[in-house]
């Protein structure tokens, strides 16, 4: 099997469809409050100056957390390389806790009496991502959809 069959092939499960099109409709707002200000977002100028000063990464970075974010929620939603976009959420949300959550502890911050958020949510995005790189982006998927297309041929 080809590399590019690999990646298109998807199981025929609604699922897969499921955690695909919720995985994409949690991230997405996030990353319109990055790129556009929306939804109580402080935008690009703003994200860039909260992601340097907290991680102390390079500005770059935070260039690509925005189109993962955005971007790759859209496609995620179209099913649209969502293997692909799968594997970027999964290791962004790894570096988001390793670099912001992990001192926080396990649950996230209710009661406003810890230094910040814990990363039980991060657990939940990184299993998604890891079954839609597993499984695929299941039906009514374009990915689905070019990998019928290319077995017709």
């Amino acid at each position: 099997m080809a590399f590019k069959d690999r990646i298109l092939f998807t199981h025929d499960t609604w699922s897969l469809t499921i955690v695909r099109v919720f995985l994409g409709l949690v991230i997405w707002p996030h990353g319109a409050q990055k790129l556009f200000g929306w939804f109580g977002g402080h935008g690009p100028a703003g994200f860039m100056d909260a992601f340097q000063q907290v991680s102390g990464l390079p500005g770059w970075l935070g260039w690509l957390v925005i189109v993962v974010e955005f971007i790759g929620a859209i496609c995620l939603i179209l099913g649209f390389w969502v293997r692909f976009w799968g594997l970027t959420i999964l290791a962004l949300f790894v570096g988001i806790v390793l670099t912001v959550h992990l001192p926080n502890g396990f649950f996230m911050n209710w009661g406003g009496n810890q230094a910040g958020e814990g990363y039980e949510y991060h657990l939940l995005i990184i299993g998604m991502a890891w079954a839609l790189v597993v499984g695929g982006a299941g039906k009514l998927s374009v990915d689905q959809s070019m990998a019928n297309q290319e077995r017709k041929f």
